[in-house]
């Protein structure tokens, strides 16, 4: 176990894989997708079940009492659960908008931290490999997630709370979720109608700025659930992200713009410094600057894909757009 303490982790956990539609169809998909029970499911508290991950079968606790949701925090609480750590990585910092008052756990490090904690019960995302999966079974059970739930928030959120032995409690997070979704919609499309929105991120360091797709992890949900018509580039992209060059600008035609930077917060200098751009003179001809519809975003809740990130996009998206 020393030998496994020391080693590091460099994976990187948000891929920037879009988040597809919540529809009817994929609510049955929930079910099929969510892990499969292949033991038996006795009701004492420190009883065991078998489960099928990425990985193949796990046998995890049926009362799980100290998990640990490696870059799943955001599901977690959602589900009224808080973990014994939380993902951190010094290059990209950590989750702030999930305001957890718990230790943080070093991806880059060793992972000696979380043995510490003592998790009964760890979770991983599409961020864990096969040999990242080895070192932390051998700390706790590791459920690491399917890949055909990676795709979509409720799908993960799903298989999350069956794993955690809640599955009716993730139905009723989902039923809220979808409701939110249902009514911010409605109102989305009577204000902005079929006005186009362009989501775009400020990348300080290198002076560039991405253009986020309708397939953007991240970000996709502002299309394919909360119904936002993207402006065409984005709507044509094949990639997450592209590097919108000074050149292409004027072809963006957005009447909205959503901006945040790519860390830190609006009231560093650099950041300050950064939105600047869009005082350009290409950017001053675009609809959206001319008529002041640029919406600073805060960039942790931006920049994650999961359930209540994607209710707090939802719920900034009808501040600034719903009068």
């Amino acid at each position: 176990m020393s030998a496994i303490a020391a080693c590091g982790n460099n994976n990187q956990a948000a891929d920037g894989k879009a988040v597809q539609t919540g529809n009817k169809a994929e609510q049955t998909a929930a079910a099929s997708t969510a892990p499969a029970e292949t033991g038996n499911k006795p009701s004492s508290a420190a009883a065991t079940r078998t489960i099928a991950g990425e990985f193949g079968e796990v046998e995890i606790p049926v009362n799980p009492q100290r998990v640990a949701g490696i870059y799943l925090e955001d599901y977690l609480k959602a589900l009224g659960v808080t973990p014994v750590v939380q993902w951190y990585h010094p290059s990209w910092g950590k989750q702030d908008y999930l305001d957890l008052d718990v230790p943080e756990f070093d991806i880059s490090g060793s992972i000696e931290a979380l043995l510490d904690k003592n998790p009964d019960l760890i979770i991983a995302d599409g961020g864990v490999d096969a040999a990242k999966y080895e070192q932390y079974s051998q700390i706790a059970p590791t459920y690491r997630l399917p890949e055909s739930v990676l795709q979509d928030s409720r799908l993960i959120l799903t298989a999350v709370a069956d794993a955690l032995g809640i599955p009716e409690k993730g139905k009723a997070v989902l039923a809220e979720y979808d409701q939110k979704v249902a009514d911010g919609k409605a109102a989305l499309q009577q204000a902005l109608g079929q006005e186009k929105v362009a989501v775009i991120r400020l990348n300080v360091a290198d002076k560039t700025v991405a253009l986020f797709g309708v397939k953007n992890r991240f970000t996709g949900v502002l299309y394919n659930q909360f119904g936002l018509t993207p402006v065409p580039m984005a709507a044509e992209m094949t990639e997450f992200q592209s590097i919108i060059s000074e050149e292409v600008i004027p072809e963006l035609d957005a009447d909205h713009i959503i901006v945040f930077p790519d860390n830190g917060g609006w009231d560093t200098a650099a950041n300050q410094e950064a939105i600047q751009i869009l005082d350009g003179p290409l950017w001053k001809n675009l609809p959206a600057v001319k008529n002041g519809n640029i919406y600073r975003m805060e960039r942790s809740h931006w920049q994650s894909g999961a359930i209540t990130a994607n209710m707090m996009k939802l719920d900034d998206l009808l501040k600034v757009m719903v009068k």
